[in-house]
């Protein structure tokens, strides 16, 4: 999740790095070892190049490796900061038109959306009676949140990460994509599970992060700043959708030093680090040959390959975005037999707890 569920990151409750408790992180589990796949994205905005090759790139590579994976959109995470509701139903819609988009098929994996299916908030309750007050308050981005917020922010997003929780545990899901601000969050992940398999009995897989190639995406206007859909330097962040021109001008805006040749020195220039991880990643191949395409190219001029570039592999998707949109009604019957598919693997789980803590 990223809950990017794909966390809003949080936009993608998207999770990445390994775990300090339970099993080590694999890099690369082969297919017989990964039983089964869950992550989420926000639908809040669309996803920006940081939330596509952090997250969703790495989504459409996993639902060819792995039998079972199941991808929601985590509209419930969401509100914990306030919505319109016109425009958060729509970006509901826009979001599963990006996850389409961008190569996920609901045909190798289960897309779905997370209020669609009310178990979550079931186990959420059940495993909120058993985290401890200080548990959520020590947790970082809690003290991050509250730390710009007037009101010292809502329950719902003290709590959030324990839905989070509930999201992964009610698939018995096995591994996890996340991104590195989400660590602290997958450790609560695994005491819930264990937590919970010590007082009742074996139920959950303690579940393992799935570490991706990609490290976070920074800032174009600040490189010690990861890219983010909030930012409010508009040359920050390149969305998704941005025309080709957004995209020119941003990069030419991005900030390096005053030395013109182009290395990768993430401790010493970021800056100029940063567009040459972007470049690897954009055009799949490693740092280094990144380097030999920018042999005898100044920044300014690296910039605009790197420009061109994304510009180029976002193309098709920013088209059939496009295209997707144009039809709700398709949008709306891949959710509704998506999270059809979902209830029927939740209800039984939810079943079980609610029968072991004696509900049932």
């Amino acid at each position: 999740m990223a809950l990017r569920s794909v966390r809003k990151a949080r936009g993608c409750w998207s999770f990445t790095r390994a775990l300090h408790k339970g099993p080590e992180a694999a890099h690369a589990p082969q297919k017989d070892a990964v039983k089964r796949v869950f992550s989420g994205i926000q639908p809040t905005g669309i996803p920006h190049l940081g939330n596509y090759l952090g997250a969703i790139e790495t989504w459409a590579k996993l639902q060819e490796e792995h039998g079972s994976v199941l991808y929601s959109i985590v509209d419930l995470h969401s509100i914990t900061v306030p919505q319109d509701p016109a425009v958060l139903r729509q970006s509901i819609l826009d979001m599963t038109a990006v996850l389409l988009a961008c190569g996920i098929n609901p045909e190798k994996s289960i897309l779905f959306q997370q209020s669609q299916v009310s178990e979550h908030t079931q186990l959420s309750w059940i495993l909120t009676c058993m985290v401890r007050l200080p548990r959520l308050q020590h947790l970082h981005q809690w003290k991050a949140k509250i730390a710009t917020q007037k009101h010292g922010g809502t329950v719902g997003l003290l709590t959030y990460p324990v839905l989070q929780a509930a999201d992964i545990l009610l698939y018995k899901s096995t591994h996890v994509p996340v991104g590195e601000d989400q660590v602290q969050h997958m450790e609560l992940v695994q005491d819930l599970a264990q937590g919970f398999n010590k007082k009742y009995g074996e139920v959950f897989p303690v579940p393992r992060s799935i570490l991706t190639s990609m490290k976070k995406v920074k800032s174009l206007r600040d490189p010690s700043a990861k890219m983010s859909k909030s930012d409010p330097d508009k040359l920050a962040t390149v969305r998704i959708t941005d025309s080709p021109e957004e995209i020119v001008q941003k990069f030419r805006k991005a900030v390096t030093d005053f030395t013109s040749e182009v290395t990768y020195e993430p401790a010493r220039r970021a800056g100029v680090s940063n567009l040459v991880a972007i470049h690897a990643a954009v055009v799949g191949v490693p740092v280094e040959e990144a380097l030999q395409h920018s042999a005898g190219l100044d920044t300014a001029r690296y910039k605009l390959l790197v420009a061109d570039a994304v510009i180029q592999k976002f193309a098709p998707i920013k088209s059939e975005i496009e295209k997707l949109k144009t039809d709700r009604g398709h949008l709306e019957k891949v959710l509704q037999v998506g999270s059809a598919k979902a209830r029927e693997l939740a209800h039984p789980v939810c079943q079980e707890v609610k029968k072991l803590v004696g509900l049932l």
